[in-house]
């Protein structure tokens, strides 16, 4: 598919994690959908083809900016813009669809970066920092036989997400995967 994307420098740009979650969403013409953390907007874009009922957040005000202007220019006026952190925004809503691209690498004080874009790929020292304050809570905000479809990397340990998604009874695959040079990004979906 084709769209045209403006981005930000203060906004994580769509790249390879970006468009393997877009690519391969699981989304159905009634389903109810929330994007967690949605950046340009590029994933909510692909998922609007699929169903007009989306709602997405983002911590960065900055991507909130972009991604309304995106949605704009691509001729999307039904999506909800939210902004804050993670279910924050959300709190008392249930969807059947969650998407997330978590920031998920892992870092050290010094590759932390002193603005907004930080938000997008900052894991803390293990890379699950965000995933797992994600993944604590995401069932919450699922109805009955929801999924969450969510991108992480190898090096932010893949098995753990898989073995917590178990541990509050999804059934976890990994569902597609891109092998790069020092890492695999990975597309993780749950059912419940």
């Amino acid at each position: 598919m084709e769209f045209e994307i403006k981005t930000n420098q203060n906004v994580y740009e769509p790249a390879e994690d970006s468009f393997l979650l877009g690519e391969n969403l699981q989304i159905g013409p009634e389903d109810e959908v929330l994007e967690i953390g949605t950046g340009s907007g590029i994933v909510a874009i692909y998922a609007s083809k699929l169903t007009n009922k989306i709602t997405v957040t983002d911590i960065n005000y900055n991507a909130i900016e972009l991604a309304e202007e995106n949605f704009k220019i691509n001729g999307i006026d039904n999506i909800e813009v939210l902004f804050g952190n993670l279910f924050e925004p959300v709190k008392n809503r249930k969807f059947d669809v969650i998407l997330f691209n978590t920031p998920y690498l892992p870092t050290e004080n010094e590759d932390i970066l002193d603005d907004d874009l930080n938000y997008a790929f900052d894991g803390g020292s293990d890379g699950r920092k965000v995933i797992d304050l994600f993944l604590n809570e995401v069932k919450n905000h699922l109805k009955p036989k929801g999924k969450v479809q969510l991108i992480q990397s190898s090096l932010s340990d893949t098995k753990k997400t898989l073995d917590k998604l178990d541990s509050l009874g999804f059934v976890g695959e990994i569902a597609e995967s891109e092998r790069f040079f020092f890492e695999k990004i990975v597309l993780i979906n749950g059912y419940l």
